[in-house]
């Protein structure tokens, strides 16, 4: 009986990691779907990029760390804030406002976890 009541709480443990990683990866897709959709304007180092190219940026540069992404922060922090060669910023500009990408995502993560009750 110990050793089930073990495994049980082993299995626990184990599927709420799961779905953990499961529910923060289903948050990247939604801030990349997001990204996609929106009508702003993406500066990357200068240039200016339309929405579908700045979130297929991110998606490769995701691809290419997602071992070391663990959460939507994760993503936005090391993936969608900077540039990875020159460090520098990224920048949204939706109509007239000019953001930090970095706080514009976190806007809408937010806004997301309000909505979805998470």
């Amino acid at each position: 009986m110990k050793h089930l009541l073990c495994r049980l709480l082993a299995l626990s443990f184990l599927l709420s990691g799961h779905f953990a990683m499961a529910a923060d990866n289903e948050e990247i897709q939604y801030l990349l779907s997001f990204i996609e959709a929106s009508d702003c304007v993406f500066i990357r180092n200068g240039d200016e990029h339309p929405a579908k190219e700045a979130k297929e940026h991110l998606e490769m540069k995701y691809n290419h760390v997602k071992r070391h992404i663990k959460t939507a922060e994760d993503f936005i922090a090391k993936v969608a804030s900077k540039s990875s060669l020159s460090r520098r910023p990224y920048k949204v500009r939706c109509g007239d406002v000019l953001l930090p990408t970095k706080q514009w995502l976190r806007e809408a993560l937010e806004s997301h976890r309000t909505s979805t009750g998470n």
